[in-house]
């Protein structure tokens, strides 16, 4: 049995052993841009992960955890050519640093090599573990098209806004679990239990993804403090607070979040202060934490040895940035 700092260890190796770069190299440069700059590699750790939980074999499982990451950044490479975030992770975004163009046929590139890498390995479930993969990239899709309507769409309820984030966020964990999972042969129900805690955990950090771009620290948090405030995202954090706000702060909240400034400053200011006000702050770390409890029940729910399932309490753990 694996802990996760020896997975992790795995993946950053594995990833170091790639090489990216091929002809043209205009097409394969922001690949490998992308690729170098590791991030979290959240969705590979927990693929691996998964495997490990049911005494799978990690090796035969890491080039589906590589293309499940390349995936993962594609999708990244496409979010902010629609977003128009010129920041990643503390860099320039692809498209900021070459252009539109370059950045979406390299994010095309990457998901035809995340197949590839899928292809790699030979395995009996190798079907099912396609399967799941494809069907998890079209529920990103489908959830990215939700995010992209919801910016004109004036009455979106939390119930709404809960489908897109499972599907444009909760569903890649979910998905990299259940793949790894398959990799290790375990039982249908323990695979479901799984990917339930991954959608759950994925709700969890997303809502804490929302919860630090107003309240967070810009240098931890690699990008501009108050960026959904300034796009006019509809947040949980707006949406909650629209639900609590009094007919005039309701009225402020729709004012703001209807205009398109070159100085947000004001705005950012404003908006923060109702937040405040109306304590969204301490309810959104309160849904956070009903999501992950959610989550740890579907874990415990799992048919293994208790001592099996702690990397996975742990790093979870960590990753919401709790003691344990």
């Amino acid at each position: 049995m694996y802990t996760i700092e020896a997975i992790q260890e795995k993946v950053k190796q594995s990833f170091g052993e790639q090489n990216f770069m091929d002809e043209p190299k205009l097409l394969y440069e922001p690949i490998s841009y992308t690729l170098e700059d590791g991030g979290k590699r959240l969705r590979p750790v927990l693929l691996l992960a998964a495997c490990d939980l049911f005494d799978g074999d990690c090796n035969q499982a890491l080039n589906a955890a590589i293309g499940i990451e390349i995936f993962h950044n594609f999708t990244l490479l496409h979010d902010d050519i629609m977003d128009k975030s010129a920041m990643r992770r503390g860099k320039e975004t692809v498209y900021k640093r070459w252009n539109e163009n370059i950045a979406i046929l390299s994010g095309d590139t990457m998901f035809a090599m995340a197949y590839r890498y899928f292809l790699k390995t030979p395995h009996s479930n190798l079907h099912q573990i396609l399967d799941v993969f494809t069907e998890t990239a079209i529920d990103v899709c489908n959830g990215q098209q939700y995010d992209m309507d919801f910016e004109t769409q004036s009455d979106v309820s939390l119930t709404e806004y809960l489908t897109m984030i499972s599907k444009k966020t909760a569903v890649l964990l979910a998905g990299a679990l259940k793949i790894g999972s398959l990799y290790a042969n375990c039982s249908e129900t323990d695979r479901e239990h799984l990917y339930e805690f991954g959608i759950n955990i994925g709700l969890a950090f997303q809502l804490q993804d929302d919860l630090l771009d107003s309240f967070g620290d810009e240098k931890t948090f690699g990008k501009p403090i108050g960026t959904d405030i300034k796009d006019n995202k509809k947040t949980f954090l707006y949406l909650k607070a629209l639900e609590q706000a009094s007919t005039e702060e309701r009225n402020r909240l729709c004012k703001w979040f209807s205009e398109t400034l070159t100085d947000n400053t004001e705005k950012i200011k404003s908006v923060l202060s109702i937040y405040d006000k109306l304590d969204i702050k301490g309810i959104t770390e309160k849904e956070i934490e009903n999501y992950f409890s959610k989550g740890l029940q579907e874990l415990e729910m799992i048919n293994t040895e208790n001592d099996k399932k702690e990397p996975l309490r742990r790093f979870v753990n960590q990753l919401l940035g709790r003691k344990y």
